[in-house]
């Protein structure tokens, strides 16, 4: 059994003119394939062939499988950032619209933060809107870092690598994030996610 690659959640050009098919024919087809290839290549054989792409994360982690970790986080961070954008408009809602509210004091604000810390870090990563014991907070991991090992509840990431807009903004790197949070965050997605006992899964 190896780990699958999925298909995007929508058309590969439905995110325009925000992102571009161009950018998710690179991005998903090629960098997203490509860590998924390689996490199969490197378990074929092994005790983890079988095992789900949260159980090989977590092992890699553990067993400081560098490479692995690598190949395996991301490949669950880019499954986990398609779906938290979405090419029809959303909006937070009920206890998820309630937490924000209560957290950050208003979306306007949680919006700020997510922008400020997609745009400051430094290098590759990710920026993530997440929950620890129902409290909402904005974090960000470097390179392949993960909040799925954190313990806490991954509701949304944004990719801050410059794979995920150079074709379109060149190193505008605030001109991409003002467009994913302003226009392309999938609420409806986080939602479900703070809602959920455990953490969303790789699909199978």
């Amino acid at each position: 059994m190896t780990i699958a690659f999925p298909p995007l959640p929508y058309a590969q050009d439905a995110l325009e003119p925000h992102i571009s098919a161009d950018t998710l024919a690179t991005h998903h087809g090629k960098h997203h394939k490509a860590y998924v290839d390689k996490v199969n290549a490197a378990i074929e054989g092994t005790e983890l062939a079988g095992k789900s792409l949260e159980e090989i994360v977590h092992h890699a982690e553990g067993s400081g499988n560098k490479g692995l970790f690598n190949n395996s986080a991301q490949s669950w961070n880019h499954a986990f950032y398609w779906n938290s954008l979405s090419p029809t408009r959303t909006a937070p809602a009920g206890d998820l619209a309630a937490a924000i509210d209560r957290d950050f004091g208003s979306l306007d604000e949680l919006k700020k933060k997510l922008k400020d810390t997609a745009v400051n870090h430094f290098a590759s990563g990710w920026a993530w809107l997440v929950a620890k014991d129902g409290k909402l907070s904005v974090t960000d991991t470097h390179d392949a870092g993960t909040e799925l090992t954190a313990g806490i509840k991954p509701l949304l990431v944004i990719d801050v690598w410059e794979h995920a807009y150079y074709i379109d903004r060149k190193n505008l790197r605030p001109a991409y994030v003002d467009a994913v949070v302003d226009d392309l965050l999938n609420w409806d997605f986080a939602a479900e996610n703070f809602a959920r006992e455990g953490t969303w899964t790789y699909p199978a």
